[in-house]
């Protein structure tokens, strides 16, 4: 692993709009206890009935390869020593075929940006669950992770969310 002052830095981009929410406010101990690492979660904007969308477009929120990809999660690995997850909902494994559809493939390489998944957060919201959407740096140093928005801010898709040093 490279020493930390001679890593770049990952810029972690919002993977979708919506407001900024703690990660330690999502209903789930690993994501809120930061079992799994350091991040925060987006609560999604509903799609936009104007544009004629059902479906809230997921993007990736940095470069890398498709390490694993699930109907209700991502995982990017960035390089050797860095993977970022997003996660659609909360306990939303067993809902794939009724609220997402993938576009991207294990392996896959990615551009920040480039879509990756469409849901439906009313789908997830109808059946009980969480709509909230955790974006975690997997595995790193709390301290290495500078969350760069607050709780309660609004993020476009693309606005930075975190620096990982």
């Amino acid at each position: 692993m490279r020493s930390r002052e001679a890593r770049l830095t990952t810029d972690v981009v919002a993977p979708l709009a919506g407001t900024v929410v703690a990660l330690a406010d999502v209903p789930d101990p690993v994501f809120a206890d930061g079992v799994i690492g350091p991040g925060i979660a987006i609560e999604p904007d509903a799609p936009d009935p104007e544009a004629g969308a059902v479906r809230v477009v997921v993007v990736a929120p940095c470069p890398g390869r498709m390490m694993s990809v699930y109907p209700h999660a991502v995982v990017i690995g960035v390089d050797a020593d860095r993977a970022v997850l997003v996660h659609l909902g909360v306990d939303t494994e067993d809902l794939a075929s009724a609220c997402f559809d993938v576009a991207v493939e294990e392996g896959q390489e990615v551009v920040a940006g480039q879509p990756l998944l469409a849901w439906s957060p009313d789908c997830v919201r109808r059946e009980g669950r969480s709509a909230l959407c955790p974006v975690v740096a997997l595995q790193a140093d709390a301290a290495d992770v500078d969350v760069v928005v607050a709780p309660g801010d609004r993020v476009a898709e693309g606005q930075p969310l975190l620096a990982w040093r």
